[in-house]
């Protein structure tokens, strides 16, 4: 049975084999590392199967230009390993991620994610809420999901990656 729990230190090698395996390049799994390191707060959570790692997803701090107070999280990187896909695991970490960034005091997160993954867990474009990202990606890939309802009102403009995104 898979169980979801947080990332510790030990798990960052089986971490770092995950997110290698999930994605084409180490880009993903080079990220991972640089988030943990520099961002605060970070929700790092794994999948773990009879002991071994086969998920693992990252929430690391956003901001809004409209309200630099404002406490949101960005989802990403998301891995599971290739053989494991399709079996319910994303799903249960994008869920267990969510609860988590509400501890914190998160009231909002954003993704760039697939347009047909992400909308089960009621995120919605971001441009529904005037938000625009960073990066120039197509409308229906750049989604938010209010953690509490209403915390995106009046909060148009830009929102802003970690800047160990950048390196991407």
């Amino acid at each position: 049975m898979v169980r979801i729990r947080a990332q510790s230190t030990d798990d960052d090698s089986a971490v770092w084999q995950v997110n290698k395996s999930a994605f084409p390049t180490p880009a993903e799994a080079g990220l991972v590392e640089r988030l943990r390191a520099e961002a605060d707060p970070v929700v790092s959570l794994v999948a773990e199967d009879d002991g071994a790692i086969v998920g693992h997803i990252l929430f690391s701090p956003a901001t809004l230009a409209a309200d630099s107070n404002f406490i949101a999280f960005a989802l990403g990187p998301m891995a599971v390993l290739p053989g494991r896909q399709r079996q319910g695991i994303g799903s249960a970490l994008v869920r267990a991620g969510l609860d988590a960034c509400a501890g914190p005091g998160g009231r909002a997160v954003f993704v760039l994610g697939h347009p047909d993954y992400y909308p089960r867990f009621g995120f919605l474009p971001a441009s529904r809420f005037g938000i625009v990202s960073q990066f120039e990606v197509p409308d229906d890939v750049f989604m938010a999901l209010e953690l509490e309802p209403g915390a995106l009102a009046g909060k148009a403009g830009s929102m802003r990656y970690h800047a160990a995104f950048d390196a991407l």
